[in-house]
């Protein structure tokens, strides 16, 4: 178990958080080859989240690249902001803090919107931002709820809004991903502020 001293956040936050576990993640020292492997990248074993997740490395792998997948492969589609959107919204609406206050702040990095992205976490996934946005947001909460209310009403929105059936797809996988990471993250430890 993590000993950090930090305190749980009391409000969503663009800051930097510790995360600390309800279970022993790996120590360094127990790390195979296939653990390496698992992690995807070595700096990842100073992550107490990631160290807990490598004890089925094989899973940690294909999580992982089908994280960076989702959020780093945009020659095409979806721009990095948006993407990070719907995941800050989709973890907003999970009430993931850690997971919102990782997406929001690449969202506010990659938009440099930075009060609008701080307006979603302070007010809720329902606040306006502008028609494309809201439009993301709708859709990524559309499908985090349970069950998901995602349908033909949120792809005409995103249309209208500007968005090609790759982009949907993009915005489909980062939101889509993040509603199961929230749970998984939320069921397995807590925020921290530093």
């Amino acid at each position: 178990m993590s000993d950090t001293a930090g305190t749980p956040p009391e409000r969503f936050t663009q800051a930097e958080l510790d995360w600390t576990p309800w279970l022993d993640p790996l120590p360094q020292e127990a790390l195979t080859e296939r653990h390496w492997a698992g992690l995807v990248d070595a700096s990842r074993s100073k992550s107490p989240y990631f160290m807990l997740l490598a004890h089925d490395p094989d899973i940690l792998g294909a999580r992982t690249k089908t994280d960076k997948d989702i959020f780093y492969n945009t020659k095409e589609g979806l721009p990095r902001a948006e993407r990070e959107l719907s995941a800050a919204a989709a973890s907003r609406f999970n009430g993931c803090i850690y997971c919102a206050s990782v997406h929001a702040r690449f969202a506010s990095q990659f938009s440099k919107r930075r009060d609008d992205v701080q307006r979603l976490l302070d007010e809720g996934v329902g606040t306006d931002l502008d028609p494309r946005w809201d439009a993301v947001v709708a859709a990524s909460v559309a499908l985090s709820r349970t069950p998901p209310q995602f349908g033909t009403s949120e792809i005409a929105a995103l249309r209208e809004a500007g968005l090609d059936d790759l982009a949907i797809s993009d915005m489909i996988h980062g939101a889509a991903f993040f509603n199961w990471a929230n749970r998984l993250m939320l069921s397995l430890g807590e925020p921290l502020t530093k």
